[in-house]
């Protein structure tokens, strides 16, 4: 092999694993998306520390999202005399040559069954009991399943139509995508995964990953309202009544700490919702009630690997810089409820229950329908009835 710092793909797949040692150097939120096989994760500003210490005179390989930021840590490694490479194209560079390799016979039926039977009472049971708890389909609706290429909206695409095939009454599905302005490596990896899995996919594009890209406050708030106005249009034009939205059990506990912690607010996602731009549509969440880790446990038990947000700030390799703009409020909430976790079990159901569970006579104020309610409104007139 060239003493250079760069691997290529064909250089990498021919390496002896024996003696050399592969570091995924992406942030959390993205190697949760999927790693290569036999990968260890190190954060990028820990390699200088911790791999000398593990390495052992092993090669070292790196890896991040396209190969710019390893590229650029292989080098830093090397002046410590660490036998440090970086893989060239990164992640994606990998993932595209799985799927050039990958059969696509029999891999639908083997989804499907997993479905059907050991993910059967985790994700089918759960998205059935959610569409029962919250009345979320109904005889005749035409619902836009709405696809942005993650494993949790493509999961919802197969419950979906397990469920049509199930189901007492009528109803249609629309498997929407819309292409916010991918790089054509993410395009391929949406296309690649509907057509393995059997999802028949509508695809339509809109600018707004170069919209939002100019946006110095708040570009993943404006990119989530601007996706939501163009789902909800072409779901309409093309006569659907419905939007499913693929947020499951984790982001809604996420979501009730978010608003507290940051907002200075107690709400929740709430599991359906009457659009107030688009007369007769609403936006219904048949996942509530499936846990994230069941999502993960199903993705790579058939060995699948989907996209994450993939803007143009991931695009750039910025999700490789923990100091970068990518770093998610959500993620530090989640590593917070993980830390809850290992000293009260129950908190992730707690956070949960907590919203069904709200007692008024407790609460300073309030809101509804936009008008502000205090306790001291009724509190004398409570005090009279009791006599108190």
């Amino acid at each position: 092999m060239a003493e250079r710092t760069e691997l290529s793909q064909e250089e990498f797949a021919a390496l002896d694993w024996k003696d050399a040692l592969l570091v995924d150097m992406r942030d959390a939120y993205s190697a949760a998306y999927g790693m290569i096989p036999g990968a260890i994760s190190i954060a990028q500003d820990r390699l200088t520390q911790e791999i000398p210490a593990r390495c052992a005179g092993k090669r070292v390989v790196l890896y991040c999202a396209r190969g710019q930021k390893s590229l650029e840590a292989a080098e830093a490694l090397r002046e410590t005399g660490v036998d440090a490479y970086s893989l060239e194209e990164g992640y994606t560079g990998w993932l595209m040559r799985q799927m050039q390799r990958e059969q696509d016979e029999n891999r639908c039926a083997q989804i499907e069954k997993s479905i059907r039977t050991t993910y059967h009472k985790r994700l089918f049971s759960a998205f059935a009991k959610a569409i029962r708890t919250y009345d979320l389909v109904r005889e005749g609706d035409r619902i836009a399943v709405c696809i942005s290429g993650g494993k949790d909206s493509m999961l919802m695409a197969k419950l979906f139509q397990e469920l049509q095939r199930h189901h007492k009454f009528p109803f249609e599905l629309v498997f929407l995508v819309m292409d916010p302005g991918y790089n054509e490596a993410n395009r391929r990896v949406i296309e690649h995964n509907a057509r393995l899995m059997g999802v028949p996919i509508t695809v339509f594009e809109t600018n707004i990953f170069d919209i939002v890209y100019e946006e110095e406050k708040n570009p993943c708030y404006l990119c989530a309202r601007m996706r939501r106005g163009h789902l909800y249009s072409k779901a309409k034009e093309l006569g659907c009544n419905k939007i499913a939205l693929g947020h499951h059990y984790d982001d809604v506990i996420e979501t009730i700490l978010m608003g507290m912690l940051y907002g200075a607010q107690v709400q929740t996602m709430m599991p359906k919702l009457h659009s107030t731009n688009f007369p007769g549509m609403e936006l219904i969440r048949p996942m509530y009630l499936i846990r994230e880790a069941d999502i993960k446990s199903w993705r790579d038990a058939n060995d699948l690997r989907f996209i994450q947000c993939a803007c143009h700030f991931t695009d750039t390799c910025t999700a490789c810089d923990p100091d970068g703009r990518t770093v998610s409020k959500r993620m530090e909430i989640k590593r917070l409820i993980a830390e809850l976790k290992k000293v009260n079990p129950a908190v992730e159901a707690n956070i949960f229950r907590s919203m069904e569970n709200v007692n008024l006579n407790t609460v300073i104020s309030y809101k509804q329908n936009g008008v502000t309610h205090s306790f001291l409104d009724e509190y004398d007139a409570r005090r009279d009835k009791t006599g108190e």
